[in-house]
């Protein structure tokens, strides 16, 4: 998403209806087709330029295969701590709320674990219900505080077990900061 709202024909205008329909779905629902296509647009090379400038210092794009390029938990923590000032300005309320209206289904782990009073924008992807792969990246922000968490999980017994390592480990990870009276 955030590669392709860079390109240089997207990054100056207003998203078109069918740029939507493929945007919401990819984030929201995680739907594949969609990220596929866009993934087609943008290209390796348009997903390494923005590694590079997020700071990822390990990130390898993988295009050929879906889901197959080769990140770390430092490099997907630095991404989304950065993530909304690494979008052009015009398409940033957008895509922030894309990332915070994840649909029900698949609000687990950090999801289910925000503390109060903060924001949370996130993305899960995991290996078709296998337990193959479960990652979850986030930014909490709460006022001018902003945290990143990455948890990434490989060869779970099943899905399930991954989605609660994801909420336990979350729970650990974020059980420092302050929480507020009121979820916003």
């Amino acid at each position: 998403m955030v590669a392709y709202l860079n390109g240089s024909s997207v990054r100056g205008r207003r998203l078109r209806r069918a740029e939507r329909a493929l945007l919401s779905p990819m984030i929201r629902r995680s739907a594949n087709d969609p990220a596929s296509r866009l993934i087609g647009i943008v290209g390796s090379d348009g997903l390494k330029r923005l590694a590079r400038r997020a700071g990822m210092r390990r990130f390898v794009a993988v295009t050929g295969i879906w889901g197959t390029s080769r990140i770390t938990a430092r490099d997907q923590a630095r991404f989304l701590g950065r993530i909304d000032r690494l979008m052009p300005r015009r398409h940033r309320a957008y895509a922030m709320r894309l990332l915070e209206t994840i649909v029900p289904s698949q609000r687990w782990g950090i999801a289910q674990v925000r503390p109060r009073g903060w924001r949370l924008y996130f993305k899960g992807g995991w290996g078709s219900g296998s337990g193959a792969v479960d990652n979850q990246v986030a930014l909490l922000t709460r006022g001018r505080q902003r945290v990143s968490v990455a948890i990434l999980t490989r060869r779970s017994a099943s899905h399930e077990y991954a989605r609660r390592t994801l909420r336990g480990i979350a729970r650990r990870l974020l059980r420092g900061l302050p929480r507020a009276d009121v979820v916003p």
